[in-house]
């Protein structure tokens, strides 16, 4: 629009120089060159005047503008100092709200300080008291541990019972060092003999927790006594006693101790749980395992704090006949526990879906490199891959503090091993005493190990396993076999 005007402006201008130009030079009759100079004379005339006019105006506009923005820029302050003041008094109320909550809180503050002093106070009195009822309820089954054991121990695994009312250690033995270059039926009559005269003993070796070293359980171990009052360990006697068929008649003996044991605790309301190791010859024998099927089921209310143990040799070896023993003693609510890994090939889904809820493995094993490297997993990820399945890892064989240390790193759970405590022998007059107890039940449930021999049993016949025929002589013992394991499916079905 300003451009339209000036233009107007401009048109005007030279109209009026032009006519003002043509009157001079028609009417006064001065020469064309006269009257052109006076017109442009007149047309810059007018053109400075419209200049100066022009800016005088713009001017006048301009300190308008600069006026209203200078009464904007004061307006803007105070609003700025208004803001600024608002601020300066939301920042004092919080304040002043975050000394009156600081106020209010100290005194809950000092309460719950004083609470957790309390609850502290409280664990451990509850802890004390628990060592206390663990020396109470163990005191009177387990031998108390060597001085030289009880430095190295923690006092609540180590200090389970009174020193003077239970025995020493068990001698330590090479395999097969006792009987080298023995005759096996020999070695089997002997076995037979300590079995008859009542010389099997109850060992008890603790499971602890780690780190706090606390015990969840105890793994019932078999030793034989000769008539001279040597003590057999289990490498000794065992590759003789499975030879001759006499594993079932031991597991007889400790299974019906570990039951007692199982009840001894239970009484004192102490949930520990025992290991108790079965051999695969008790679950195909036909006349054995009738008889454990029944005995468990009438002990099924201890299935909670009664494991039973095999061997992963054992596992890897059984037929179907075993196969569907070890799922009766499932159904009975048992759980079962993989024991003497040689290697890490196991498969976890199969094994929890058959009632494993405890592995069992070598320290040396889960912590040498080069005897995994042929597995299909990581010694370091086996816990956590077991339990994804609800299976717990236990490491056995622990003699040191730096094996506690490095097995910390592969999440194991549970520990056994001498560094913690040897086995130790069960108080022979506690089994004595259940056994007077429970000597009624004890004979309709299970088969009873013979009792010590008197002179009738002197003049009995002994039978012994060199006259028996060898296994694949039997047939009779293989249709029972089968017999048994039709049953067995059929009661599934």
């Amino acid at each position: 629009m300003m451009r339209l005007g000036a233009a107007f402006i401009a048109i005007c201008m030279v109209l009026i120089a032009g006519s003002l130009g043509a009157v001079l030079y028609l009417s006064i009759g001065l020469s064309a060159m006269e009257a052109s100079v006076l017109a442009l004379s007149l047309l810059v005339t007018l053109i400075v005047y419209n200049t100066a006019s022009t800016r005088g105006h713009d001017r006048e506009i301009l300190s308008q503008q600069i006026a209203d923005l200078s009464r904007g820029t004061a307006d803007l302050a105070r609003q700025v100092g208004e803001v600024g003041r608002r601020l300066e008094a939301a920042e004092a109320n919080a304040q002043a709200a975050a000394e009156r909550a600081r106020t209010a809180t100290a005194p809950l503050i000092a309460e719950i300080e004083t609470l957790g002093n309390l609850v502290k106070q409280l664990a451990e009195s509850v802890a004390a008291h628990e060592a206390a009822l663990a020396r109470t309820a163990i005191g009177d089954l387990m031998a108390a541990p060597p001085p030289e054991a009880a430095e190295s121990a923690p006092a609540e695994s180590a200090a389970t019972a009174d020193p003077g009312e239970l025995g020493e250690p068990e001698p330590e033995r090479l395999a097969g060092g006792r009987f080298p270059s023995a005759d096996r039926a020999d070695v089997s009559a002997l076995i037979t003999d300590a079995i008859e005269d009542n010389r099997v003993d109850l060992y008890l070796q603790p499971i602890v927790s780690l780190p706090q070293r606390k015990v969840r359980f105890y793994e019932a171990m078999a030793r034989l006594r000769t008539e001279e009052g040597e003590v057999l360990a289990p490498a000794e006697f065992l590759p003789f006693a499975e030879a001759g068929g006499l594993m079932p008649r031991i597991d007889n003996v400790i299974l019906f101790r570990c039951v007692q044991v199982v009840r001894r605790l239970a009484s004192k309301n102490r949930e520990i749980g025992v290991f108790c190791d079965v051999s695969g010859w008790s679950l195909s024998d036909p006349e054995f395992f009738p008889q454990l099927a029944e005995f468990m089921e009438a002990n099924r209310a201890l299935a909670p704090s009664l494991v039973l143990e095999f061997a992963q040799s054992t596992l890897r070896a059984m037929g179907p006949l075993e196969n569907e023993s070890l799922a009766a003693l499932a159904e009975l609510g048992f759980r079962f526990s993989l024991d003497r890994l040689t290697d890490l090939k196991v498969a976890p889904r199969e094994l929890a879906d058959r009632g494993f809820r405890f592995v069992k493995a070598p320290a040396a094993l889960l912590l040498n490199r080069a005897a995994t490297q042929a597995t299909d997993i990581h010694p370091a990820d086996f816990s956590d891959l077991l339990g994804r399945f609800g299976i717990d890892l236990i490491a056995d064989k622990i003699e040191n503090e730096g094996t506690v240390v490095d097995l910390l790193d592969f999440d194991v759970r549970f520990g056994q091993g001498l560094l913690f405590s040897p086995p130790r022998p069960v108080r022979t007059d506690v089994i004595a005493g259940a056994e007077r107890n429970e000597g009624p039940r004890r004979e309709t449930t299970i088969a009873a190990a013979p009792a010590r021999r008197g002179k009738a049993q002197d003049d009995a016949p002994t039978v012994r396993p060199s006259d028996q025929a060898p296994a694949g002589e039997r047939p009779d013992r293989r249709a029972g076999m089968l017999a048994q394991l039709a049953r067995g499916v059929s009661r599934r079905a």
